[in-house]
């Protein structure tokens, strides 16, 4: 198996690979293009909230950094949350601290995420994990999950980024 990078793919290379590749290489392009929602922005705008509940920019790449995390991490590793220092659920995941910085959550999500290709780089789609809450899974349904959820993500951080973008 060829080793994973960072960053989204060529077409070319998702062309040519297998089902394994392919869905690394869309999760690796909605890894990136969620983290370039905060590309240019003030930290003001990354924090601006905009509909009533915790989402903002800086808390949707805070929060794909917990989901990074829980998949790769606790169900890789069978850790608990608590173990790993994460947020009891996901709503307290947008939840951001004094500390967050553009430059902090940005850090920490790039780290989860080389964290979580390592993780699973020596696994195949048929391998089961069994760290998550859901019992044992193979990790074909864990990349599709997470793929899901960041898919989600992207699209509201467009929406948002858009929105934020707007107004100033």
């Amino acid at each position: 198996m060829a080793p994973r990078r960072a960053g989204p793919p060529s077409a070319e290379d998702v062309l040519h690979a297998g089902l394994r590749e392919q869905l690394d290489a869309f999760v690796e392009e909605h890894r990136a293009a969620l983290a370039a929602c905060l590309d240019g922005l003030t930290e003001e705008q990354a924090r601006r909230r905009l509909v009533p509940s915790a989402t903002t920019l800086l808390g949707l790449v805070k929060h794909a950094t917990f989901v990074e995390r829980v998949w790769f991490e606790e169900a890789v590793t069978g850790r608990s949350r608590a173990e790993l220092g994460l947020e009891a659920g996901p709503a307290e995941s947008f939840v951001l601290s004094a500390d967050d910085t553009v430059a902090s959550v940005r850090a920490a999500h790039a780290a989860a995420c080389d964290a979580s290709r390592r993780a699973v780089a020596d696994l195949g789609l048929d391998d089961v994990v069994s760290g998550n809450r859901r019992g044992p899974l193979p990790l074909r349904w864990v990349l599709l999950h997470v793929l899901r959820e960041l898919a989600q993500h992207c699209g509201h951080a467009q929406i948002l980024r858009e929105q934020v973008l707007a107004r100033d």
